[in-house]
């Protein structure tokens, strides 16, 4: 599936990567020096956007190397009619501030098939409300 790039000023060499033919995603890069103090949450964008074909969206994933250290990218989907720049969003989840550098990979950028969903009121048998391990362990 070819997948058309938005320029927002990524430079050549930081277009998203996929260093294998079977990953799963093209790595995305990090565009500056940043540090993220426990707990904090960092909206990073990558200087490019991305046109996601009708039926699709597109996710950041965690990258594993990072996510060791707690550092975990969020999976808020791009949606198919988005036309924006696309930002990582990452989360510092260890109990130590980190610093990322610029042009680290942060993550794999994922291109995922969605089921556009028609929502409505069952009328049918209803479940009960418990939840969370109310029918035992």
């Amino acid at each position: 599936m070819k997948i058309r790039l938005i320029d927002f000023g990524v430079p050549e060499n930081r277009l998203p990567f996929r260093a294998h033919d079977n990953d799963a995603g093209a790595d995305v890069y990090m565009p500056y020096d940043f540090t993220i103090k426990s707990g904090e949450i960092a909206k990073i964008p990558l200087g490019f956007g991305i046109e996601v074909p009708e039926g699709y969206a597109a996710c950041v994933f965690p990258r594993t190397s990072m996510a060791v250290k707690g550092l975990v990218c969020e999976l808020p989907p791009v949606d198919s009619g988005y036309r924006g720049e696309i930002h990582a969003i990452i989360s510092n989840v260890g109990n130590v501030e980190q610093t990322i550098r610029k042009g680290a990979r942060i993550g794999p950028l994922v291109i995922v098939p969605v089921i556009i969903a028609d929502y409505g009121f069952s009328r049918g048998e209803q479940r009960g409300t418990g939840g969370f391990g109310s029918t035992g362990e």
